[in-house]
């Protein structure tokens, strides 16, 4: 029986980057005592509750446990505060679908080669890709000048080259990657920080 001198959980939300994700909460203040926390996880097809391996902590967080690290699944998360034998009301997650809630972060630049005239860019994703992903890379570069304009290409392989760029010329570019999913939408990624570098001389 939920106890009304203990409140609920509050600011329940799912932090959720590059499909690692888990589920965070404010901590729940009383006057004196230690609360814990208790967290639960269904999936939006089953009507049972199970256990996330978050039980009695103290930890104001819990990972989701590798059973529903399902892209594409619909989760529902639930947790409570816990004082001796006082149990909160459980404060409940809306309905989470990783691909379509996570964020993704920028790609990762491994390596940038140049030349006179070109700038060749290697970069990985910023996840570990499933068989069947459709991956898409968008490349924006500038001349680092205060009047250069942008220019933007766009590819699904993880190396890029910029060509016709001048030669001994201070060049910068941003990625980002863009992930197809189910609903034929792309999930849109996180810019990476500007990287400048100077093509060579010839």
């Amino acid at each position: 029986e939920p106890s009304p001198h203990l409140p609920a959980p509050k600011d329940v939300e799912i932090y959720s980057y590059n499909f690692q994700s888990l589920l965070r909460w404010s901590p729940v203040p009383v006057e004196n005592g230690s609360v814990l926390y208790t967290a639960h996880c269904k999936t939006g097809s089953y009507e049972k509750w199970s256990d996330m391996g978050c039980a009695h902590t103290p930890q104001t967080q819990c990972g989701f446990p590798p059973d529903i690290r399902r892209r594409r699944w619909t989760i529902l998360l639930r947790v409570r505060a816990e004082l001796g034998p006082l149990t909160s009301a459980w404060a409940h997650t809306p309905p989470f679908v990783a691909e379509r809630d996570t964020t993704l972060g920028p790609p990762k630049v491994n390596n940038v080669s140049v030349s006179p005239d070109s700038l060749l860019i290697s970069v990985s994703p910023p996840f570990t890709p499933e068989a069947g992903d459709i991956l898409q890379y968008r490349v924006s570069y500038w001349e680092n000048t205060t009047s250069a304009t942008e220019k933007k290409l766009s590819g699904s392989k993880t190396l890029f080259q910029i060509g016709n760029l001048k030669e001994s010329t201070l060049y910068c570019f941003s990625i980002q990657v863009r992930l197809k999913i189910f609903s034929g939408h792309w999930l849109e990624g996180e810019q990476s920080a500007p990287e400048c570098h100077r093509t060579a001389l010839s």
